[in-house]
């Protein structure tokens, strides 16, 4: 049986979860998500606390069991305490600001770069060399965080670029070391 797909995921009271046929939606103090989630998959609600269990030990259901639970905890996940990701800016005059809502960074090309998050994301910029980027669905966050990632990705020499705040880039010897 799947160690994932069988956990119980724990609903906090001030969560409310409707299922519609396999349209699933979860409202919390931060926002709503719904999500279409797999017809054959059973998911149960009970004193608080979601199961998923599957029909059979196929193959294709055992590689749904866990994939289900967790998106169904990443949504319970989302709208109680958000989901995050830092980002950091290495390099001698790169450097990022916010503009109403818009993220504009200075990263070496002969414009600045301007990026507007999608409803519901959230870009700060705590210092010119950090960005955080917030929002209730993880796969979005992490979306928006790989786009500003990809602006200038860090290169293996000097490591100079954008990249996430406990990345460790692999670095490479120059033509000079032997």
């Amino acid at each position: 049986m799947s160690r994932i797909g069988r956990k119980p995921i724990p609903v906090p009271p001030e969560v409310q979860i409707t299922f519609d046929g396999s349209l699933v939606q979860v409202k919390g103090p931060r926002g709503t998500l719904a999500r279409e989630l797999h017809p054959e998959m059973e998911i149960t609600l009970d004193e608080g606390v979601l199961l998923v269990t599957r029909p059979s030990d196929e193959k294709r259901h055992r590689s749904l069991h866990g994939l289900t639970r967790t998106l169904l905890n990443n949504m319970v996940v989302g709208v109680t305490e958000g989901f995050h990701k830092n980002l950091e800016i290495v390099g001698v005059g790169y450097r990022a600001s916010k503009q109403g809502d818009t993220l504009v960074m200075a990263m070496g090309y002969s414009h600045p770069v301007e990026i507007i998050p999608e409803p519901g994301l959230e870009i700060e910029c705590p210092s010119q060399t950090r960005i955080t980027v917030r929002g209730i669905d993880k796969e979005k966050v992490g979306a928006l965080a790989a786009k500003i990632r990809g602006v200038r990705e860090p290169e293996p020499y000097l490591g100079k670029g954008i990249k996430y705040e406990n990345e460790v880039i692999r670095r490479k010897v120059g033509k000079t070391g032997k």
